[in-house]
């Protein structure tokens, strides 16, 4: 496993992250410790949930599975997504951010969040506001570094612009859905946190296991897979998407990978990512996707681009 440093900041974390958003959803505590268990084993530091995951069950079961660990781990989490009834059960205003960083610390069982995310625009609260209530709590050692999720460029760039005026804590990362078949974090978002040192963290990287192989065009999706379960996510199985996914499987048998480190190990070769986050349901996928991940050659690299080009 390597570790690289999150944008411009000494936040050091795993190539590989853990996305924690099956715990109390798809496993339960057991299966989930098992996960966690594993994921230490291969290396990985950086676990990520949220408060919206399993309405916190998410954040519960992840500080109990670390345990005694917790400083071996990278903790990330997320606040401003409607979490209960209400004008104030979500959203990004100093009165929720608080309330929800506590809550938060209270869930996962620790004194402070590593890296605390917003987890979506709020277009009611001005930015100002949220910033300085990240600076508060990190003032206060209960966050470590902060950041942000589904964000646009210019708002990414709004957000440093305030931070920089005002002398408050910067956002060192954004997270964001990007993999081999949704590539359009690069036209804007990825230009723009690299010109302003944010890391990009991205999620959905097997774009809801498409890349993983698993599916074929004109088959029945497997029972209780994602694309089966979940209209949203089925949306990515285009024919354009099949055809791109066929590319990459005959160019994954002529370069000795599979489908799966392709898709990973590609993301992770970028510039700008210090982490690629993978959920996991059992032991063997995490140590699976940990080894899938090797170094790519840049002839290998190009290749896969020319792959999931469009025609």
């Amino acid at each position: 496993m390597q570790y690289e440093t999150v944008g411009r900041s000494g936040l050091k974390v795993s190539s590989l992250g853990l996305g924690c958003n099956n715990f109390g959803m798809k496993i339960d505590e057991a299966a989930a410790t098992k996960v966690v268990d594993a994921a230490l084993e291969s290396g990985i530091t950086l676990f990520d949930t949220a408060d919206v995951y399993a309405k916190g069950r998410s954040e519960e079961i992840l500080g109990k599975a670390l345990g005694a660990r917790r400083s071996d781990a990278v903790i990330a989490s997320k606040f401003g997504a409607p979490i209960a009834p209400g004008p104030h059960g979500g959203g990004s205003s100093r009165r929720h951010l608080v309330r929800a960083c506590e809550d938060t610390l209270r869930r996962l069982g620790t004194d402070h969040i590593d890296l605390y995310y917003q987890h979506y625009p709020d277009d009611t609260t001005p930015v100002e506001e949220t910033l300085r209530a990240l600076d508060d709590l990190t003032r206060a050692g209960k966050v470590r570094y902060t950041a942000v999720s589904n964000v646009s460029a210019w708002q990414l760039a709004d957000a440093v612009h305030v931070s920089h005026a005002h002398g408050l804590a910067r956002f060192c990362a954004v997270q964001v859905e990007w993999n081999l078949l949704n590539r359009a974090a690069e036209s804007e978002l990825v230009p723009a946190a690299e010109h302003f040192g944010v890391g990009v963290i991205p999620y959905f990287p097997l774009a809801s296991g498409l890349l993983t192989g698993k599916y074929r065009q004109g088959a029945d999706y497997p029972r209780g897979s994602r694309l089966a379960d979940l209209p949203y996510f089925a949306s990515v199985a285009t024919p354009e998407n099949f055809a791109a996914v066929e590319r990459l499987r005959a160019l994954a048998g002529e370069s000795g990978h599979d489908l799966v480190s392709l898709a990973l190990s590609w993301l992770a070769s970028r510039p700008s990512v210090p982490s690629v986050l993978v959920g996991a349901t059992s032991a063997e996928q995490v140590f699976r996707n940990a080894e899938a991940l090797v170094a790519l050659p840049p002839d290998l690299v190009a290749a896969i681009e020319s792959a999931v080009a469009p025609a």
